[in-house]
């Protein structure tokens, strides 16, 4: 393992490669501690999810990807900085290193520092980077950072002080709610017309007739089979039928049971008369709802299924004080019908000079 040390003012960090997935799962009770103090704190870098999307390369979005996770200590021997990488080619065919959890199905990503420690993170990045023979990448190729992530500025400022290139580029809408922690409230911040719809169609399926139920999954026991039926009903869309390919199917059984597992899924249904309606597949982390997923049994379409496990999942967020309902990346009409204010993700590309 090649160990590099740098004082970057005041400031020892010893950077390490790894590449090895014994050596990632090595590090996944630090990591989570240190992401618990970084700048950038969303559950996709989560160790947890992204093991469990390095099994399948994002079901197989990366069929020739080596792991390539920078790590930084300091004196102690304490983790201070992980940039969770892999070198791949990328989308345009450049020699790259990308971000673990690239592209398609983490909404948002990032590196691994406390605030104070990011600006000397990434400059010690840098620098060990530079120094390293193989792999020859020629561009870092970072997809879905949040606007608000303070990476971006900094790798901007660290890339050009050494006369690297950097550019930036709005890619996707990723709309959320600002939760009060109380429905009616809530329900008095939106539109009028969309407020009085809301509860239009939830007493409307509720006094249809059947017997109507919503739940969030909770007995392991289930889970294998309640994971089935949520890619049932998400592959009656014909597109999302595409996009679950046996692999990918295999990805998201993995995130499902590593998000059970550490305490942060909420996968939810609706049903009428017993049948499965309507699915939703969030990760409740945080304070935060985030809205990862959702299927819809389309024979039900007249009681508006999809609506209403929506409004009864926001009914619960306010109940337990969640603060906000993440709808991620995607700019739907409903999002904003139901309040959402807007954000985007961002794709960094940092290009170093071409070697002699």
């Amino acid at each position: 393992m090649l160990l590099i040390t740098l004082i970057v003012p005041g400031v020892f960090m010893q950077f390490s490669l790894i590449r090895t997935e014994e050596g990632l799962n090595s590090l996944a009770g630090e990591w989570n501690t240190l992401l618990s103090q970084s700048a950038s704190h969303v559950p996709f870098l989560r160790h947890e999810y992204l093991s469990a999307w390095w099994q399948t390369r994002g079901g197989g979005e990366w069929p020739q990807a080596e792991l390539f996770t920078v790590i930084a200590r300091d004196e102690g021997g304490a983790l201070r900085g992980v940039a969770p990488m892999f070198f791949t080619p990328n989308r345009e065919g450049q020699p790259a290193l990308m971000l673990l959890g690239s592209i398609e199905i983490s909404d948002y990503l990032d590196v691994l520092a406390r605030p104070e420690d990011l600006s000397p993170f990434l400059e010690g990045l840098m620098v060990y980077l530079e120094g390293l023979q193989a792999p020859a990448w020629n561009v870092l190729d970072w997809y879905n950072l949040l606007e608000s992530s303070p990476t971006l500025e900094t790798l901007q400022a660290v890339a050009r002080r050494r006369g690297w290139s950097f550019d930036q580029e709005r890619l996707q809408h990723c709309p959320y709610i600002p939760l009060p922690g109380d429905w009616e409230t809530y329900l008095a911040s939106i539109d009028k017309k969309q407020r009085h719809e809301i509860r239009r169609k939830m007493r409307r399926a509720e006094g249809a007739g059947v017997p109507l139920r919503w739940y969030i999954v909770s007995d392991e026991a289930s889970l294998d089979a309640e994971i089935e039926n949520f890619l049932s009903l998400m592959g009656q869309d014909s597109e999302k039928l595409a996009f679950l390919t046996d692999v990918m199917r295999s990805q998201m059984r993995a995130s499902v049971w590593a998000a059970f597992r550490a305490g942060w899924l909420q996968l939810a249904f609706l049903e009428v008369d017993g049948v499965k309606v309507a699915g939703y597949l969030n990760f409740d982390y945080r304070d935060h709802i985030w809205v990862y997923n959702s299927g819809l049994d389309f024979n039900y379409g007249a009681l508006s299924p999809g609506w209403v496990l929506l409004g009864y999942l926001l009914q619960w967020a306010n109940e337990h004080q969640r603060k906000a309902f993440d709808f991620m990346r995607g700019d739907e009409e409903y999002k904003y019908r139901f309040g959402g204010v807007d954000r985007f993700v961002m794709r960094a590309v940092v290009q170093r000079p071409s070697r002699p």
